[in-house]
């Protein structure tokens, strides 16, 4: 009994070895791809939470200041809460490194596929990186940098002293006595030239000498130059990755990948009347299915696009089916289609879209990725993001109209300048609700709403209407769904293939 409890300490001992050689640190810059085999679970699982960090990233880093103590906190409970390294060298981590290991190179798969994505992707990496490299003490520090190959030369003491003059004078923000107390380092000027070109380092026969606070900025510059000609050779290789019929769907879906509830249940189906909708899109409705809504008030029509898109958005905050069909008939036999031709045609898609015709499917509301990403506007057309596909004149002038503060109209055409779509959605939330932070990432334009009603209503639930909401068509499970993935499954992709046979229905304009 003793030699073989024995027996397996050693074989324990072994293992720890091999992933102590494996990973010998938490932090890495991704060099070397995994090698071996997952479960196409794991997969997904890995590659959705990598995504939901990276997207908290994204988000963080718009909002706030990276050095600030609420962009730390933030950062490091959401690394936390999906199992990724947070604290650098610590001995038991060893799945939260092979979590980062593998999920990295599943998304670089993922975002590897266009310029824009490629651009995204190396941004929140190099945010993320930072971070955890800021995290890292002094000899943590050191022992990374030697990891990756970057072992910089430390200046002596006597060095030190001899150039303090010049060390405290080219180091913003440092006082004799903080060069005293930093080590510096003695780095070629090819590493430096972000420094110095931004006239932060001390430079002297062809050397920079750089504090130990500003080696980051060298790290993040080696970090961007490798991962950016990865970036490159993946997308040379993609098309022999996509030939394996088990990833190609989760590589497509994984670069505009929503990975929140889907809002397919809603508490509040049937409390919505037909009377609220014009009140509810001035105060309640992001920007895209405002501008919906008024085309549709305006013209008594909308192409198939702005009818899919608004549709399912009104479907998602609580319209029955019998509700839709009496609002959409309403204001079509307004225009130019007749009582006869919305009940033949029109009427049919918004059934199927409700699950009660073809296959029986009960589709979903678009995400704002969905939105984003696919089936751009064209001339005629009213559905997409404003912030994405509207000119930015044109999107200036969209928020004029609303009474959009002329600072905020500033701010968020920065963000769309800056290709940040969702964060412009937030702060324009922000400004029509009249608060500084709305403490979550905005994802759905039907979260946008939920959100909206819960602000204006003080925390409440809406109420059910006095009037006449039509018979409700409440599903057995009234909870909202709180999936949290959505990424792609074999279900997924099964109903995208189905919205492309409802889309056939909608092509009549």
């Amino acid at each position: 009994m003793e030699f073989s409890s024995g027996r397996a300490r050693l074989k324990l001992a072994r293992q720890s070895g091999a992933r102590r050689e494996q990973y010998p640190h938490s932090l890495q810059f991704y060099r070397e791809p995994p090698t071996e085999n997952i479960s196409l679970a794991e997969f997904e699982s890995f590659a959705v939470d990598r995504l939901r960090l990276l997207k908290v990233v994204e988000n963080l880093g718009v909002s706030y200041v990276r050095t600030s103590e609420f962009y730390k906190t933030k950062l490091e409970a959401e690394l936390r809460k999906l199992k990724f390294p947070y604290k650098a060298l610590a001995e038991e981590d060893y799945e939260a490194r092979r979590k980062d290991h593998i999920s990295h190179f599943i998304l670089r798969l993922a975002y590897c596929q266009s310029e824009e994505l490629r651009r995204w992707f190396l941004q929140q990496e190099m945010d993320l990186l930072r971070y955890r490299f800021n995290e890292l003490t002094d000899v943590l520090r050191q022992k990374f940098l030697e990891h990756v190959n970057l072992s910089f030369e430390a200046i002596s003491e006597d060095v030190k002293n001899e150039l303090a003059d010049e060390l405290c004078a080219s180091t913003p923000g440092f006082t004799m006595t903080k060069v005293r107390e930093q080590t510096y380092y003695k780095v070629g000027l090819v590493d430096a030239v972000d420094l110095f070109r931004a006239r932060r380092v001390f430079i002297k026969d062809g050397f920079a000498y750089v504090p130990l606070k500003d080696i980051d900025a060298i790290v993040l510059s080696n970090y961007r130059a490798s991962l950016s000609k990865a970036l490159a050779m993946t997308a040379r290789s993609l098309p022999s990755i996509q030939s394996d019929e088990r990833l190609r769907p989760l590589l497509n879906h994984l670069s505009h990948s929503y990975v929140g509830p889907d809002y397919s249940v809603q508490k509040n189906t049937g409390k919505i009347s037909l009377e609220q909708i014009d009140a509810l899109s001035a105060k309640s409705f992001p920007l895209c299915m405002r501008q919906l809504h008024k085309a549709l008030r305006d013209n008594h029509h909308l192409r198939h696009g702005g009818r899919m898109q608004y549709g399912l958005f009104l479907k998602g905050i609580g319209l029955t089916l019998e509700q839709a069909l009496e609002f959409w008939k309403k204001e079509f036999i307004r225009g130019k289609v007749d009582a006869d031709k919305f009940d033949k045609g029109y009427a049919y898609s918004i059934r199927h879209s409700y699950g009660k015709e073809g296959r029986r499917t009960d589709y979903t509301p678009y995400s704002c990725m969905k939105i984003i990403t696919s089936n751009p506007p064209s001339q005629g057309d009213y559905h997409g993001c404003p912030f994405r596909h509207c000119d930015p004149e044109l999107l200036k002038q969209k928020l004029q109209s609303y009474k959009t503060p002329s600072s905020g109209i500033s701010q968020i055409l920065e963000l769309v300048k800056g290709m940040h779509f969702q964060l412009a959605c937030q702060k324009y939330f922000e400004l029509t609700h009249e608060v500084d932070d709305i403490g979550f990432s905005l994802n759905h334009p039907n979260q946008y709403f939920t959100e909206s009603q819960r602000l204006l209503s003080g925390g409440r639930e809406l109420k059910k209407e006095l009037g006449n909401s039509g018979s409700s068509q409440q599903k057995s499970h009234s909870q909202e769904s709180m999936t949290s993935s959505s990424a792609p499954t074999a279900s997924n992709t099964a109903a995208d293939a189905e919205l492309e046979g409802l889309e056939a229905y909608f092509t009549e304009d």
